[in-house]
């Protein structure tokens, strides 16, 4: 499950409401996109062909 991410819609946000975020975030900043696509690439691939029923936090560490 991907966390808040550098999107077009997240580039919208007033910049003072993206730096609240980030500060939640222990990571201190939001995902690239690039990060999702890296896990849903290793999920798809053989390699996770016996991870099954997982929700894969993918969020800086802002949801443990």
């Amino acid at each position: 499950a991907p966390g808040y991410t550098l999107t077009d819609m997240t580039a919208g946000m007033p910049e003072a409401v993206a730096k609240q975020i980030a500060g939640m975030i222990p990571m201190g900043r939001m995902g690239d996109p690039a990060e999702i696509a890296s896990a849903v690439t290793f999920l798809a691939s053989p390699q996770a062909s016996y991870i099954t029923g997982q929700v894969v936090g993918v969020n800086g560490g802002m949801y443990m």
